[in-house]
């Protein structure tokens, strides 16, 4: 293969491979998921066979990138709608240590260890596990910590994992167990704060102060 066709087909599948992430959006770059893995080694894979390949039309490789992209996009745009499908292409995220203490059955489910454990949250400038609250391991394999809260102001604030209540109009009945609460209350509350239909709101949300926060879904 000559060097000016290898050079010629280089910069066209970067450029192509540069505006198919563009295209999928910011995501596929900070936080890959399983789904994403998969799209980027086979865009990795692809784009070498068509460096290599000088027998094939460039435009001819092209196709499956192109494929993948809609393929992603409409995955996206689908699990958006779709809360199963969501947890199923993402996954759902993991509380390793809940109010302090750490869940060896869900460490072991995730095969995750302590020296695992350890090094995220070293990477997280946290030195003791006793200054944790709530780890949570993500989706995309980072862990999320929420230290303890020091202070006079300590004890006043719950101690509880801000979950969202409601979600695209749609009441979370696990998160509200989790928290103690229920679905008649949370409604009783909503109304104090003169929101009656629950299928207007876009999240709903306890904060540090066991306040509800409350946004609308866009007109």
């Amino acid at each position: 293969m000559e060097v000016g066709t290898i050079i010629t087909r280089t910069v066209v599948i970067y450029i192509v491979i540069l505006l198919v992430f563009r295209i999928m959006g910011k995501r596929e770059i900070g936080e890959l998921s399983v789904v994403d893995f998969v799209i980027s080694i086979m865009l990795a894979e692809l784009a070498v066979i068509s460096i290599e390949n000088e027998n094939a039309p460039i435009a001819k490789q092209i196709i499956p990138m192109l494929v993948l992209m809609c393929i992603q996009i409409t995955l996206a745009f689908v699990s958006l709608k779709n809360e199963k499908l969501r947890k199923f292409i993402d996954g759902s995220p993991s509380i390793l240590i809940r109010r302090g203490k750490i869940d060896e059955k869900e460490m072991r489910k995730q095969r995750y260890n302590f020296d695992d454990l350890m090094m995220q949250l070293r990477q997280k400038n946290i030195k003791y596990l006793s200054d944790v609250e709530f780890a949570i391991l993500e989706p995309s394999g980072d862990l999320s910590v929420i230290e303890k809260e020091t202070g006079p102001d300590a004890k006043r604030h719950p101690h509880y994992l801000p979950l969202p209540l409601i979600l695209d109009g749609k009441i979370k009945q696990d998160h509200l167990t989790q928290l103690g609460k229920t679905e008649f209350w949370l409604r009783q509350e909503l109304r104090k704060l003169g929101y009656r239909d629950i299928t207007k709101i876009s999240f709903c949300s306890l904060d540090r102060n066991d306040r509800l926060y409350v946004d609308l879904i866009d007109e």
